[in-house]
Order: structure tokens, then C-alpha cells, then sequence
């Protein structure tokens, strides 16, 4: 949905024939000293095809190997299965202008944007739904608003209280799941950051959900429980593409800071990323290449005591003595706020259990080439399918 804007209440039209994945598919055996198994085929696509770039591309890749086929391969098919559907955004959307429209009739002035993974293309179909109220004035009289509206078509509310407290509530009749902050702005601008990178390059959106899939299931993705969130995920993994002696991507806020100015208006957020013209890398490596290349990279490259991520800058910071930096375990920048997004993880066994799966995933791919291996594929599909 490219033309998104909060003042929109009615429903968009989602098309979804211009999505890049969307072509026919076909079945890819294994290759030799493979184990046989069955491979979904409607979610195959021809790998000429899916690597080829949309434009001319200025240096063709060198021909990838069985196992780097059939690894991106099952990342592909990963993806196709799990990734969010327009009919998914749609519903998010439908509930969204209904709140929105129900909002204005008593407070004109307030927008609620549709935020994170279900608007900046890196969700899954089981993804909840993010949702930020932004407002001016008296903060209190639009929350007791809310509370007074939800009730009317939501069930199960639940306050969070965090540096950012969040109302949980569930759509009534559905199992769709929203979280809902107050004038969290930065949650708007770093939403339509991400959807550029989405699209930078059509590697980043499988690649994003694998390696969060990856880091769900070895109980390494949850901020509240000490470990990753899925934002610092997203950021280390656009970090790494960025800092590969050949970049996959570049930095966007670098080479068009006047799509991404921290201090424009909100409303105009969304506007931004519509100005970027296509990306076109010299870095072809596939998929399967480039997640054996992420865990190696954090497993045993990275000086985690020695830098800070920068997605800002496509690069890595040397830490300074700062506050924000001093003595965590973790340093991850957020692109806006320039705060350590990784915060919480600070707890050393956290951290080393963080570092010995980065490690041990890595070996294990590296010697059997088999997402499998380190990832039950076909669960995930089975489960997320049953989500929604």
C-alpha cells in the first residue's frame, strides 16, 4: 500500500501483482548427498528469475553452487509461506480507520498510524498489528476516549506499563492482536525507514524473517525476557548487508537525508521513502550465502566490547564512554534517536547465550547447508498457517 496516510480512513486497495515474489513456481530437487524431502512447490520460485534484478544489473554474480540453491531456496519458500498477505494488512487497516474515524468525531486533531513489521513489509501473517496514537494537548482526555471506544469492538485489553506503555487489545471475532501507543513518533519514522530498506533490494525481506524466525525459536528474540527485540534483530541484520566489502545496501538516511529528516512534520513521514529510486548492488550473492554469512559475522567477526551498530552511518562506531554505551553488551544504534535500542540485554548470561547460538547455528549450517537444520521449516509454515 504505498499511498498509506493516517488521514485515509476508508479502506485501501492492496495489489498484489506487482509483488516481486509473485511468479510461477517450480520444483527444485536437492542436490546430491542431499537428504530427499518434500519441498512445498507452490512456494519454489525459478532461481534465475527470483536473483535476476529488476534493472540491468552491472556485474552478473558468479554461478552459485547446489547447496547455495538449495538453501536460498528453502529460505524462499520460508518466506512465501509465513510472509504478511494484503488480505493480513487489510484487515489491520479495516480495524484501523474504524478507530480512527471513532477518535476524530471527539478529537479532531488526533492520527493513528498503522506502525512496525505490518507497514514496513517485514511481518509475518501471525505478526500483531502495531498501532501509534499521535496527539497534541491533553494526553489524559485522549486516553480516557479510548478506554471509553475500544470496548465497542475490542476484547481482552491489557495495559503495559514501559519506558513506552502500550494498550494491548485483541479485535473482537478475530484473533488479530494490536498493541497501541501514544505519541511515540520515533515508532512512525523508524516504521517507514524500514519499509525503504524492505525495498532496497528483494534479498532484504526473506532474509529479515528467517533470521527473526531463527532467533524466535532459539528463544533469543524477546526484549522482555532479556534478549533481543525484533527491531535490534532487523537492524543487525541490515547493518551486516551494509558493512560486506561489497555492500548489499547502502545507508538511505545518508544519501537522502531529505527522506528521512528527523524533524519534519509526521505527517509527511510516510512521503519520504516514495522519493528513493531503485538500489541497484554489485553484491549478488544468494540468499543462502548471505545467512551463513550474518551468523558468521556476529559468531565470530564482530567485536561486540569494540563497536556499536550504525545503520545510520553503514558502518560500526567505536564505543565511546558515553552512558548509552558504556559497559553494555550490546550496542545497536536507533537510526533517529541515536539511543541503544539492545538495552536490555544486560545480563552477561543473556549475552553469552546470545553469542554461543550465533555460534553454534553457524556451524551447523555451515556443515550441513540445510535450513533444517537449524530451523524446523515445515512446523513453522504448518503453525503460522494455523494463526490466521
Amino acid at each position: 500500500n504505498s499511498d498509506y496516510s493516517p488521514h485515509v480512513v476508508k479502506h485501501p486497495r492492496l495489489d498484489s501483482t506487482s509483488h516481486p515474489f509473485m511468479s510461477p513456481p517450480v520444483i527444485r530437487m536437492p542436490p546430491p548427498n542431499q537428504p530427499d524431502r518434500a519441498v512445498a512447490s507452490s512456494s519454489r520460485l525459478d532461481y534465475d528469475r527470483y536473483y535476476s534484478s529488476p534493472y540491468s544489473r552491472p556485474h552478473p554474480p558468479e554461478s552459485p553452487t547446489s547447496s547455495q540453491i538449495y538453501l536460498s531456496d528453502q529460505i524462499v519458500e520460508l518466506f512465501e509461506a509465513c510472509r504478511q498477505q494484503p488480505s493480513d494488512l487489510a484487515r489491520k487497516e479495516m480495524c484501523r480507520s474504524r478507530l480512527q474515524q471513532d477518535i476524530n468525531r471527539v478529537y479532531a486533531v488526533a492520527r493513528l498510524y498503522l506502525t512496525g513489521s505490518s507497514m514496513n513489509e517485514l511481518g509475518c501473517r501471525s505478526s500483531d498489528a502495531d498501532l501509534c496514537l499521535v496527539i497534541k494537548g491533553n494526553v489524559s482526555k485522549a486516553a480516557s476516549l479510548l478506554f471509553s471506544l475500544l470496548p465497542v469492538y475490542i476484547e481482552k485489553t491489557q495495559l503495559i506499563r514501559a519506558k513506552v506503555p502500550i494498550l494491548r487489545f485483541r479485535e473482537k471475532g478475530s484473533n488479530l492482536e494490536f498493541d497501541l501507543n501514544v505519541n511515540n513518533t520515533v515508532g512512525i519514522r523508524n516504521t517507514f525507514l524500514l519499509r525503504a530498506y524492505s525495498y532496497a533490494d528483494r534479498r532484504i525481506k526473506p532474509m529479515i524473517l528467517v533470521v527473526k524466525k531463527w532467533a524466535r525459536h532459539h528463544q533469543i528474540n524477546d526484549a522482555s525476557k532479556g534478549t533481543l527485540s525484533s527491531y535490534t534483530l532487523v537492524l543487525m541484520v541490515l547493518n551486516y548487508l551494509q558493512t560486506r566489502k561489497e555492500p548489499v545496501i547502502p545507508s538511505l538516511q545518508m544519501d537522502y537525508p531529505e527522506c528521512f529528516n528527523p524533524f519534519v512534520d509526521v505527517d509527511l513521514v510516510p512521503e519520504g521513502p516514495k522519493r528513493i529510486p531503485p538500489y541497484i548492488s554489485r553484491n549478488q550473492a544468494p540468499l543462502g550465502e548471505l545467512l551463513l554469512g550474518f551468523l558468521e559475522y556476529y559468531a565470530i567477526h564482530f567485536r561486540w566490547d569494540k563497536y556499536v551498530i550504525s545503520v545510520r552511518e553503514a558502518q560500526v562506531l567505536p564505543k565511546t564512554n558515553s552512558q548509552q554505551w558504556k559497559n553494555k553488551y550490546i550496542c545497536v544504534e536507533e537510526p533517529f534517536e541515536r539511543n541503544n535500542v539492545a538495552r536490555a540485554v544486560h545480563e552477561k548470561a543473556k549475552f553469552d547465550a546470545i553469542r554461543a547460538q550465533f555460534a553454534e547455528s553457524f556451524h551447523i549450517l555451515k556443515q550441513r547447508r540445510d535450513l533444517n537444520s537449524i530451523l524446523p521449516i515445515r512446523d513453522i509454515i504448518t503453525k503460522e498457517s494455523s494463526m490466521r
